[in-house]
């Protein structure tokens, strides 16, 4: 199942470029009462509601996807969490190129299995999220802004503690990932974090539906120029063992993103450029860049 959030906060079933208007869905949702619980409702209840969002796509009116504002299908996360470097030929790159570690966060990692083991992961600011039809806007003229392309992974319930075992049980499903980074001296979380940083899309695509997201091709274009391409098996670090990690120091929620790393291709974009992102079994999304 696909669904995307849309317009003005549509929910939408998306089947084959068409999005069907399950907004009635919604109605089903629990009330929310002060305080409010961390985490996206929608994505907290999704498994629950998927027979009553396939039973309202039945007489719903098609839109052509083209056609609708497609915003993030994750409304409110409450973490957006990130893995830095955990692509082998990205560590090259980024040792390779002063314009990218600007002498800080050097991909030097001997001692460890991994830039993951030696680094940890890193937090993005949440409110930070956008949809592909919103777009990015360049918060650091005159300064190096990046686009990473990487998966997504949506986690789906409550968990503490997760073993790399048990770690996709939490999957909610997937989404092409925009790791907006600005290239500087500062700390990643504050060059990753400004608004419209992060960009989710097109939609989300349920766990279901992808038996082995470690298998997956992906790639970006900048209007017509191959920047980036790449394959999830290539990952240093896994999706199983960054939930495990990621999950052994915070509580993750539904809704909490998991930004799985991106690869080698790394470059910058300024206002007036069209990046053009795809995921194997996932599909594509068009993100203009704003100044």
């Amino acid at each position: 199942m696909r669904i995307c959030r849309y317009n003005e906060g549509r929910l939408g079933l998306v089947e084959n470029d068409t999005v069907y208007d399950v907004s009635s869905v919604l109605e089903q949702l629990p009330t929310l009462t002060w305080p409010v619980a961390p985490g996206d409702l929608l994505i907290e209840h999704l498994s629950r509601l998927t027979p009553a969002i396939l039973a309202a796509r039945e007489g719903a009116k098609g839109i052509p996807i083209s056609d609708v504002k497609l915003l993030s299908p994750v409304a409110t996360p409450a973490k957006i969490i990130a893995a830095p470097l955990n692509y082998h030929a990205h560590v090259d790159e980024s040792l390779a190129d002063a314009g990218i570690h600007n002498g800080v966060h050097v991909a030097h990692y001997e001692g460890f299995k991994s830039p993951v083991a030696k680094f940890g992961v890193f937090l993005k600011n949440a409110t930070g999220i956008v949809g592909a039809g919103e777009g990015v806007q360049i918060h650091f003229p005159g300064r190096r802004n990046d686009h990473e392309v990487e998966l997504a992974v949506i986690i789906g319930k409550q968990c503490k503690n997760v073993s790399e075992a048990d770690a996709m049980s939490v999957v909610a499903g997937y989404s092409i990932g925009l790791d907006m980074t600005v290239r500087g001296t500062e700390d990643r979380s504050y060059r990753k974090s400004a608004d419209t940083y992060s960009v989710l899309g097109p939609y989300l695509v349920t766990a279901d539906e992808i038996a082995e997201p470690g298998q997956l091709g992906f790639s970006i274009h900048v209007n017509d120029e191959p920047r980036q391409n790449a394959n999830t098996r290539d990952l240093i670090t896994g999706i199983p063992e960054l939930i495990a990690m990621a999950s052994s120091v915070y509580t993750l929620y539904p809704g909490d993103i998991i930004m799985t790393g991106t690869p080698e291709g790394v470059g910058t974009v300024q206002a007036g450029d069209v990046m053009h992102a795809s995921i194997d079994q996932i599909g594509k999304m068009d993100v203009a860049v704003r100044g």
